[in-house]
């Protein structure tokens, strides 16, 4: 048995198969991954990402620290709550995790990542930590509930206390806020409007229970990763890893390579990368015909060579096998997959797939 967050014993009660997601007791589904998808596509889903790792990081460098620490600079965070997605490299510009910070104050910042890399990237923090006096603090006494869909904003209005519910209700998105102990953000991973509430764990059973009654419906990991495909979002250990840098991720948009004197962990492997060119590209990928993406299927691009699939699904949103591909530099409009032994036609297309419900790209 691995290691189970507070709400454990309400996903058996909910029905919901639990599998190990690094580590951890997680459910898939609670009966059905397509409805729980559409649940979250058209009216509102929730999610136990308690397993995720909250960190909080203090100081007076604070801020000279992630300067240093991130590709992404914390400098264009200079209202309170915003938020900045970034990756976090080695020398080397490979990504060792993907992560959200949330500038609080110019002495504390609040970052969350990875369950997967949580222990690595601690000790990277606390091994960067040390030349700036930043203190480096897990919080395993929070959990993380995300609520996501079209119409999750109002059923999270409905059941937040007075206080909290003026918080919640004046956040813009990409900004978080404290509300007491609770920190309320209007961020998430599905391509749709919604919060990632993180709270203290003897708080987290009685707001899970008080969302089901207001009509929200528990959402499995299963759906949470066809919903973060179809939104164009990267998964850490399949679409990157710290065999990659952000430039061959799809992720270049997360360096900040402005002012040019900032340093920042890999930057100048990133730099030399830049200027020779990559030799390999993250793209999106539609199946032309009947078929469904893997992970790890070949991608052929003729003359150009051959890829891989990285993250593979059917979207149940638009009927189609859509996936992330790692395919050479020069590969064009078209490719082949090979699925069960025949190479069939996909079309190389621009993330993301969906958003807010609709179709980004022409079917």
């Amino acid at each position: 048995m691995g290691s189970m967050t507070p709400l454990y014993e309400e996903h058996l009660a909910a029905g919901g198969k639990l599998v190990d997601f690094a580590g951890w007791d997680m459910p898939i589904h609670y009966g059905s991954q397509i409805e729980e998808h559409h649940t979250v596509r058209n009216a509102a889903g929730m999610f136990d990402v308690s397993h995720m790792t909250v960190v909080d990081l203090s100081g007076d460098r604070v801020r000279d620290y992630l300067r240093y620490l991130l590709a992404n600079d914390v400098s264009r965070l200079e209202s309170s709550g915003k938020a900045l997605y970034s990756c976090m490299l080695n020398e080397s510009g490979g990504i060792i995790d993907d992560l959200i910070v949330y500038y609080i104050k110019n002495d504390f910042f609040r970052m969350v990542v990875n369950a997967g890399t949580r222990a690595r990237d601690l000790a990277w923090l606390e091994q960067q930590a040390a030349a700036y006096a930043v203190t480096v603090t897990e919080r395993p006494d929070l959990a993380m509930v995300a609520i996501q869909g079209p119409a999750a904003r109002d059923r999270v209005l409905e059941v937040l206390a007075a206080g909290a519910r003026s918080v919640a209700g004046s956040l813009r998105p990409f900004f978080g806020a404290f509300a007491g102990d609770w920190f309320i953000a209007r961020t998430g991973y599905t391509g749709e409007d919604g919060f990632e509430i993180i709270l203290p764990n003897e708080a987290v059973v009685a707001f899970w229970q008080q969302l089901r009654t207001a009509g929200v419906r528990p959402v499995g990991l299963g759906a949470r990763d066809t919903l973060r495909l179809e939104a164009g979002m990267n998964l850490y250990g399949s679409d990157m890893d710290e065999s990659f840098t952000p430039l061959e991720s799809a992720l270049g948009w997360t360096v900040a390579w402005e002012p040019p004197e900032r340093d920042f962990i890999g930057r100048s492997a990133l730099e030399k990368q830049r200027h020779e060119g990559v030799r390999d590209k993250l793209v999106g990928l539609l199946l032309e015909g009947k078929g469904v993406l893997r992970n790890h299927q070949k991608v052929v691009v003729g003359d150009d060579g051959q890829g891989e699939i990285t993250s593979g699904s059917f979207s149940p949103t638009l009927q189609r096998a859509i996936g992330f591909a790692r395919v050479p530099q020069q590969t064009g409009a078209t490719c082949e997959v090979e699925i069960r032994g025949k190479l069939l036609p996909a079309r190389v297309v621009k993330p993301p797939f969906v958003r807010n419900g609709a179709a980004q790209i022409e079917l």
